[in-house]
Formats: C-alpha cells, sequence, structure tokens
C-alpha cells in the first residue's frame, strides 16, 4: 500500500520490450532502501524490484500492465515518480493508493491560475463515476485532489511543491496519465451491487 507521496523523481537507464512485456532499469537514490522482491510504485504502478544495484534497481511489467497503464510509452531518460511502500508505523499523508491502476487520462489542458496549475484530465466515461469534487485520485501515482469535474473528465491543481518533486511538473497537453481511483469508491459500489 501507498499513500501518493512521492518519495524520489527517478530516470529510465533502459528499457528492452518484447511481447512478454518489458525490462525497467531505474536510477534512484532509494535504491540503497530497496531489496529483491520488494514492491515499489513506478508512476503509480506497483511493480516489483527483480534486482538491486547501489544506484538503480530492475523491475518487469507484464503486458496487462503495459495494456493498462502508461509504462509501455516510457523510453530511456523518462522520469518517473518513485514511492516505497508504506510502513504501518508511518503518516498516512496522502490517501489510499495500492498501485493497482485503473486507466489512463490524457491531458486536455494546462493553465495557470495565482501560483497553482490547473491540469484537466479526459478520462474513460466508466471511471468518471468514481470522481468527485474534492475527493482523492492518484495520477502517475501523485495523490491529488479533484478540484473540480468536467465535462469527460476532471480537473486538479498543482502547488509548486508537486511540480518540482514529480514528473507531473514537466508535462504537457496530450501526455497519458496513469490513474488510480479511491479505492474506497469502488468497494461501496461493489457493496450496493451485492445488497441490490
Amino acid at each position: 500500500m501507498f499513500t501518493g507521496l512521492i518519495s524520489d523523481l527517478g530516470s529510465v537507464t533502459a528499457l528492452e520490450q518484447n511481447g512478454a512485456g518489458a525490462t525497467l532499469q531505474i536510477s534512484t537514490r532509494l535504491a540503497g532502501e530497496l531489496a529483491e522482491g520488494d514492491s515499489i510504485a513506478v508512476n503509480g504502478v506497483c511493480l516489483t524490484a527483480t534486482a538491486v544495484g547501489d544506484h538503480s534497481f530492475h523491475a518487469e511489467a507484464m503486458t496487462e500492465t503495459l495494456d493498462r497503464s502508461s509504462l509501455g510509452l516510457l523510453k530511456e531518460g523518462s522520469s518517473v515518480n518513485l514511492e516505497l511502500p508504506l510502513r504501518a508505523s508511518e503518516r498516512l499523508g496522502g490517501h489510499i493508493v495500492q498501485g493497482h491502476v485503473d486507466g489512463t487520462g490524457t491531458v486536455s489542458a494546462i493553465r495557470d491560475e495565482g501560483f497553482a496549475r490547473i491540469l484537466e484530465i479526459a478520462i474513460d466515461p466508466r471511471l468518471e463515476r468514481y470522481l468527485v469534487e474534492k475527493g482523492s485520485v492518484a495520477l502517475d501515482g501523485v495523490s491529488l485532489t479533484v478540484s473540480a469535474l468536467c465535462e469527460g473528465g476532471f480537473a486538479v491543481s498543482l502547488i509548486p511543491e508537486t511540480l518540482k518533486r514529480t514528473n507531473l511538473g514537466g508535462i504537457g497537453k496530450g501526455a497519458k496519465l496513469n490513474i488510480e481511483v479511491d479505492i474506497l469508491a469502488k468497494q461501496v459500489e461493489r457493496l450496493m451491487e451485492a445488497r441490490a
């Protein structure tokens, strides 16, 4: 389990893709805190470290992961948001993020509003029902608050600290982002379906 508070901005140093999936090598200052078999969120996708070096780690992404997320679009040199799993003794500063991406969204508009940057995200209509104004959403693993609901999607407001510490500061219109909606909304929906 994660919180959506990014621990480091890593860099893809090698990427091998074939029909079975992809193997990523990512450089990060977090490598010293990882061991083989540990989970780590990469742009909001929970992956397993398969090999760990002094300054980098390897992880594999299967076809299902590549199809459902934006990891298949990564290239050597791409910046990625990284987060280590939550320890039971730590504060839950963001919201509950599982690293199980529900789909991708596309940045449809970007504008500045005071010191904040507003991103409008177009999403699959099937995900719209899980979003509420002032509710939580994870974009590329970053815990954010839905600032507005728009036709065909939603908006988030990014403060300068988020722009500096995550890859969201360098994205442009048309970028694809991983979306994980709030697990509580999905669980409530499932329980209501079972009662009906």
